[in-house]
């Protein structure tokens, strides 16, 4: 990758330090009776929120079956409504059975378990502790007095103005870079039908075979595509960084070269990964 890099990637992740971050001035200071407090504040309102999750009864989704919808332009138009300008929502059956499987799910479930749900907390929590270690900036992190206050999202006023200029500082790196990269692949004049073969953003690689053709098979439920199937046409792999297979298409760069293209690819994962593959033509399809 030239343009959306790891690096890249890696800012656009950094873009709202601030966001869900109070101000407390008991961050300033290593205050154990202060953690234990705000942690089972937060820890109460996780587990409220689970519970009321948990005992959602899915019968709800039914309420829509049968229902009657009219058009927006004639129900604020303050005009007569007829039977043309309303529809009737009829479930499609898959959809039906899919909910009362869930209604069926619900009816059989257990008590709520409120002790695992704190165990899920805690780990939740630990987990988000090593992760800002991690990844705030080093400048930012030596101004925090406790880790575990500021991960249950609280800081110092100080600490949250450097959050937002931060945030704000890599926004607008964001934008130069895809800037940047807007003109490179304007100036690589490839068809804009090649381009929409390669809208795999949130699919999951689940096939990569390598031969006379490079193919790699998705599951396109999280993306924004039904293509499932990409064929790479005479293929020669320049770069491949660790098992593929799993993993999900973020973003690529195409390039134009004389006797076809060179498609960059940036998968997500940990450590992230990078494909380059140059190739002589491009198919995708639906299987």
């Amino acid at each position: 990758m030239k343009y959306l890099t790891k690096e890249w990637y890696e800012t656009c992740q950094q873009t709202g330090l601030h966001f869900g971050m109070r101000v407390h001035k008991g961050a300033a200071s290593l205050d154990e009776a202060l953690y234990q407090r705000l942690y089972k504040r937060k820890e109460k309102e996780h587990v409220k929120l689970q519970r009321d999750v948990y005992d959602t009864d899915p019968r709800f989704m039914l309420e829509h079956d049968g229902q009657v919808m009219t058009r927006v332009d004639k129900a604020f138009s303050g005009e007569d409504v007829t039977e043309e300008d309303q529809l009737v929502y009829h479930m499609p059956p898959e959809e039906r059975a899919h909910i009362e499987k869930l209604i069926a799910e619900y009816d059989a479930r257990p008590a709520f378990d409120e002790k695992q749900c704190k165990e899920d907390y805690q780990e939740a929590m630990e987990w988000n502790d090593k992760h800002h270690a991690e990844r705030l900036p080093a400048e930012i992190l030596e101004q925090i007095a406790d880790i575990r206050v500021f991960s249950l999202g609280y800081c110092t006023r100080k600490v949250m103005r450097q959050l937002k200029k931060k945030s704000e500082e890599n926004i607008k790196e964001m934008e130069r870079v895809l800037e940047e990269y807007r003109d490179a692949m304007v100036k690589q004049n490839i068809p804009a039908d090649i381009h929409r073969k390669l809208q795999f953003h949130d699919c999951q690689l689940t096939e990569l075979l390598t031969g006379d053709e490079l193919v790699m098979r998705f599951d396109p439920r999280g993306g924004f595509t039904e293509i499932n199937k990409l064929m790479l046409t005479a293929p020669e792999i320049l770069k491949q960084e660790g098992e593929l297979v799993g993993r999900y298409w973020l973003y690529q760069e195409l390039y134009r070269i004389d006797n076809g293209y060179e498609l960059h690819v940036l998968l997500d994962g940990e450590p992230m990964s990078e494909l380059i593959v140059r190739c002589t033509d491009i198919v995708a399809e639906i299987e």
